[in-house]
């Protein structure tokens, strides 16, 4: 039976550059290790996807509609539908005195983030620095190896799975976090360890909402979405 629209499933997938074959992301560890991009905080396995979200590129979805479980494609993506074209407007000349009233030593290959957008320096001839704001893989056709592993009914799992996603925190134990489903509202505590957290409250705000956005709009039957803090005092030991 196709994949359906709101359908949760497991993928499997590489990502590549079409023209050079170079791997920009997986989910494979062997493939990233190979490929000289595995994050050692990254675990790797078949991501848990919801069909026609935003998780992925649109075109990667329409595909994904086609397929079945066990199914294997390789999809191209030309770059307009992909992270787009090169937006010259998007490479800035930066004076070099603004990085040292800031005290910072610009280099090549350096990642800047400036108002809200993240770019990267690309050369630094005197007393300027060019930065490219444009996405690392603007411009670029490329090409997606995916696998259909499996289909995901658990609703619970379903939520885990949009935690891992969206919520950013690679030191979540999702095997300690609850999450409990009655009368349309989902209430997820999460593991002790999402207290200790190096973002902004901005930053951990956005993700919840970006939990809470695909667990509503996707999974039937969950119209709102509630995260619950618990704090407990320790039992003094005998």
């Amino acid at each position: 039976m196709p994949i359906d629209e709101n359908d949760f499933i497991k993928l499997n997938y590489t990502g590549r550059v079409k023209a050079t074959g170079d791997v920009f992301d997986t989910t494979y560890e062997e493939v990233a290790e190979e490929a000289g991009i595995k994050n050692e905080q990254k675990d790797y396995h078949p991501m848990v996807l919801a069909v026609g979200s935003t998780q992925l590129i649109a075109k990667l979805h329409d595909e994904i509609k086609k397929l079945d479980v066990g199914d294997k494609k390789t999809v191209e993506i030309p770059a307009e539908e992909a992270f787009g074209k090169r937006d010259p407007s998007l490479i800035q000349l930066i004076p070099m005195r603004e990085f040292k009233k800031q005290n910072i030593r610009p280099f090549v290959g350096m990642p800047i983030s400036l108002q809200g957008n993240t770019g990267v320096v690309r050369t630094i001839d005197g007393g300027r620095v060019r930065v490219d704001f444009n996405h690392e893989l603007a411009g670029k056709d490329i090409e997606y190896e995916i696998e259909i592993v499996d289909t995901i009914d658990d609703d619970e799992e379903k939520i885990k799975g949009l935690i891992e996603v969206y919520y950013g925190n690679p030191n979540l134990d999702l095997e300690k976090t609850e999450i409990t489903i009655e009368d349309g509202v989902a209430k997820i505590k999460l593991d002790q360890l999402a207290g200790f957290e190096q973002r902004s409250v901005q930053d951990v705000t956005l993700s919840k909402f970006r939990v809470a956005r695909e667990a509503y709009t996707n999974i039937e039957g969950v119209d709102k979405v509630q995260f619950v803090d618990e704090y407990e005092e320790p039992k003094e030991e005998e």
